[in-house]
């Protein structure tokens, strides 16, 4: 439990401080923990003004590192993100400088903002931990998270990311409007922060490196039963072969997940079920994360496009035939 793990202990009084300065966002904290404790990416989707930027703000301050944000623009340029050689006329020499990717945490704020070549030297920093300039190769810090976003309310002059390229995220949240007493609260936290700008914000202590890294190990060491491990194998797999669970999932989808999202739902489940400070992994997480770990993944046929079948739908219709061991 908790009080006996200070690995633990730790990474819930992060969870503890950022959900007292983000409001109506639970699901989106808690990914983000998620991804962390996964070493993962996460994509999030949602309109202007949820506290996407805050979110990852706020994450920064509470963990031992650096933070950074790109607005993704149409004339953004690969070297943008990744550094470029500079002359220096005084040693009559070359010398790199790193570009924004070598933080810690990166929000890629707009991601599909940006044209085709810029998204890639992204998701090939995401991907490969490295960055190669020339003939030389940089190696990214080892504790590196992205979060991009995406705004789908307007789609005008945007360059969407291929599905090849939204299979190297880890997740794909999306995110809705707070309820009243949500947005209520927000407003009594936006005025305080008002009439205290002068002072010092709420601080926590930071969340080490180190505790970061053993807490992963302890996700990966989380028992998890045989028979989950075949069930979570067996949603994946769904995706691939849907007729197998009725004429209509297969006739809603025209490519199913990758084996990276075996990966991703074993990680994540695991790191949920150590979030809640439960010692294995329940059915529960596994249909938790299998939304944000699939739904990205899918591509949906012309037909469910024009019946209005969403990828949760398809996911949630999967979830309910398969049986729970």
């Amino acid at each position: 439990m908790a009080e006996n793990n200070p690995n633990q202990t730790a990474l819930i009084r992060l969870k503890n401080f950022i959900n007292q300065q983000i409001i109506g966002q639970e699901v989106l904290l808690e990914r983000m923990l998620i991804a962390l404790l996964a070493d993962g990416h996460i994509l999030v989707e949602g309109a202007p003004g949820l506290a996407k930027t805050r979110a990852i703000n706020v994450l920064s301050k509470g963990i031992e590192g650096d933070f950074h944000r790109v607005q993704f623009t149409p004339d953004l340029l690969p070297a943008d993100l990744t550094g470029t050689e500079i002359y220096r006329p005084q040693q009559g020499s070359f010398e790199f400088q790193k570009g924004p990717l070598f933080h810690n945490l990166i929000l890629a704020d707009e991601i599909n903002r940006s044209p085709a070549k810029v998204q890639a030297a992204l998701l090939e920093a995401m991907a490969e931990r490295q960055i190669t300039v020339g003939s030389a190769t940089y190696r990214l810090p080892a504790l590196f998270m992205v979060m991009a976003t995406q705004n789908p309310i307007e789609q005008e002059g945007t360059y969407p990311l291929p599905e090849a390229q939204l299979d190297r995220f880890l997740l794909h949240i999306k995110i809705d409007y707070p309820n009243a007493e949500h947005e209520k609260t927000i407003l009594h936290l936006a005025r305080d922060e008002a009439k205290t700008a002068a002072k010092p914000a709420q601080s926590i202590e930071k969340l080490s490196q180190q505790t970061l890294f053993n807490a992963r190990q302890e996700v990966l060491n989380l028992h998890m039963a045989d028979s989950l491990e075949d069930y979570l194998l067996q949603i994946v797999l769904a995706t691939r072969n849907p007729g197998v669970y009725g004429d209509d999932l297969a006739a809603w989808l025209r490519y199913g997940a990758s084996p990276r999202a075996s990966i991703a739902l074993d990680r994540c489940a695991r790191a949920r079920a150590w979030l809640g400070q439960r010692d294995f992994v329940g059915p529960e997480d596994i249909q938790a994360m299998a939304f944000d770990v699939l739904r990205h993944r899918l591509i949906l046929s012309y037909e469910a496009e024009a019946e209005g079948i969403t990828s949760d739908y398809f996911i949630q219709q999967l979830i309910a035939r398969i049986a729970v061991p």
